[in-house]
């Protein structure tokens, strides 16, 4: 949670793509790939009165609820790495903030462009539009963990999605859970596979339920 703490603060001062980039990552778990491969069409709002999900393009920002379609990434031909990988999600206020921050950077952004812009509809672009490199995204992002007191040379992009599956783990919320969060095609066996330090082992359960029920006598008084 310090960690977490001290990643989110940083960001806050980052530029504005690098700053949604770092609350998406960490705040909703996706994979390195789908957040650069999001585009604005995905990033959709809720209509109170219809009760249907719409694009910010069409439906603008003044709304209270809003999601991504996590329907595509990097890899080739454009897909998820699984089918199941596709979900949608709901996001965070705080992502919410940061992408409605950076929607109107990017205006400014692409206005000064001009005829440079590639109109790729992505939400996490160059100063021209294009798509940006591992290695760049990499960069970045370690100088928001630099800058959050932490050593940059330990992390790349997808510890931010370790980070999200430790957060809810340490919130108590259920491996199945998780594994369908985060899209994980083998369920559960495979987020505890994979995730294996960052999740508690289940087994830890009953341990701590007893010690809560049956707490342990204070010897602290009795002679040696």
């Amino acid at each position: 949670m310090e960690r977490a703490a001290a990643v989110l603060e940083a960001g806050e001062t980052a530029k504005p793509w690098l700053r949604a980039y770092v609350l998406v990552s960490l705040l909703v778990g996706l994979r390195t790939e789908e957040v650069r491969a999001l585009r604005w069409a995905y990033v959709v709002a809720l209509d109170e009165r219809t009760g249907t999900w719409s694009s910010v393009k069409e439906a603008g920002w003044d709304h209270s609820e809003f999601g991504i379609y996590v329907w595509r990434s990097v890899r080739t031909g454009g897909d998820t790495k699984t089918p199941r990988s596709r979900r949608t999600l709901k996001l965070p206020q705080r992502c919410v903030s940061a992408l409605r921050a950076l929607w109107a950077h990017q205006s400014d952004v692409r206005e000064k462009a001009g005829d440079r812009w590639h109109d790729d509809d992505l939400v996490f672009a160059t100063r021209t539009g294009a798509k940006l490199s591992a290695a760049n995204v990499r960069r970045e992002v370690r100088r928001v963990i630099k800058r959050a007191g932490l050593v940059p040379e330990e992390w790349t992009p997808r510890e931010l999605r370790h980070s999200f599956v430790s957060l809810l783990s340490a919130d108590g919320l259920p491996i199945e859970h998780i594994a369908r969060v985060i899209g994980h095609a083998g369920g559960s066996a495979v987020t505890e596979k994979i995730y294996r330090q960052q999740i508690r082992p289940v087994m830890q359960e009953g341990t701590v339920i007893m010690d809560r029920i049956f707490a342990a006598p204070d010897h602290s008084s009795e002679e040696p």
